[in-house]
């Protein structure tokens, strides 16, 4: 039997859609005198903001700090993950949907050992077995976390990415870091074995969802990328095996992403990027990355009257 981790299993299933949302008091809409989890990337022609996202989020959690407003409105680019609202929701889902499924003649309990098929019919059997036998397990594992959220009041119509991309709408350039079927394709490359050890960390850990969204969202608030990283790889360090997970949905989508953002600063355009928050911190996210390619980034709040100054 596999022992039960002490901690939800949040950075191998949620750096794909970074759930990192919970109830909490609204933040500021003036600037304070804290951090927040907002970085200025310069180059020696351009401007970079990179925001750690939440994608679920409560209508409460709005206004957003002052300074994250101010360096939104002085960029002419906003930098999304995926525009969720390029296309249509029915062909986005349809997409999925495709892709998550076993076809007809093929079923989730081919694919899963009997420790982790079994624990699927005692954690997930009210969704109905006949569903969930057609799910692959990390599409499963999505659907199972994200139903958990839902119950919580989280919302993904509330997420921040959303909420930049509607207010960007008409007004400013709006472009993708990845395309919208590129992390699918990553989930759907991930070997049984591993796909397995997802599942299961996933259904193991979910009644301690609250606790560590909590914790997270504390640590997005203030800004502190050190709380944030101690999450995100607690697990990681802790299950080596899941290492490849994590090499495949956070590395290699960091180093991507990094050399999108590196195009607008050597171009010279002021950007603002939104992305999951857990992959700005570590020795090889996104922040970091920029740093080893020599350009000058700094968080805001750690230089109060130079935040959202110009170039």
């Amino acid at each position: 039997m596999r022992e039960s981790s002490r901690r939800t299993r949040l950075p191998l299933l949620f750096l794909f859609l970074l759930l990192f949302a919970a109830p909490v008091p609204a933040l500021g809409v003036e600037p304070t005198a804290g951090k927040v989890f907002l970085w200025k990337a310069q180059s020696n022609r351009g401007v970079a903001y990179i925001l750690g996202s939440i994608h679920f989020m409560k209508r409460e959690m709005y206004p957003l700090d002052g300074r994250i407003e101010a360096a939104y409105a002085g960029s002419s680019v906003l930098a999304v993950e995926t525009d969720i609202r390029a296309r249509g929701k029915e062909g986005l889902g349809k997409f999925v949907m495709e892709n998550a499924l076993y076809p007809e003649n093929d079923a989730l309990e081919k694919h899963l050992s009997p420790e982790t098929y079994d624990l699927v019919r005692r954690k997930l059997s009210d969704l109905g077995m006949a569903r969930v036998n057609r799910m692959k397990p990390w599409a499963l594992a999505l659907t199972a976390t994200t139903i958990e959220y839902m119950k919580m009041g989280l919302d993904p119509e509330y997420g921040i990415d959303r909420y930049f991309l509607e207010k960007a709408d008409g007004r400013k350039k709006i472009v993708e870091l990845e395309a919208y079927d590129y992390v699918v394709n990553l989930l759907n490359g991930l070997p049984d074995g591993i796909q397995d050890l997802f599942l299961f960390y996933t259904l193991t850990d979910l009644a301690k969802v609250g606790k560590e969204i909590d914790d997270i969202i504390a640590y997005w608030s203030a800004g502190d990328a050190r709380g944030m990283e101690s999450v995100v790889f607690e697990s990681v360090n802790e299950y080596p095996k899941l290492r490849p997970v994590y090499e495949i949905l956070v590395s290699r989508r960091n180093r991507d992403m990094a050399s999108k953002i590196e195009e607008y600063l050597r171009r010279g355009e002021r950007c603002f990027a939104v992305v999951g928050a857990g992959h700005l911190v570590g020795r090889d996210g996104i922040i970091e990355l920029l740093r080893a390619k020599g350009y000058a980034v700094e968080q805001l709040g750690t230089v109060l009257e130079n935040d959202v100054a110009g170039p």
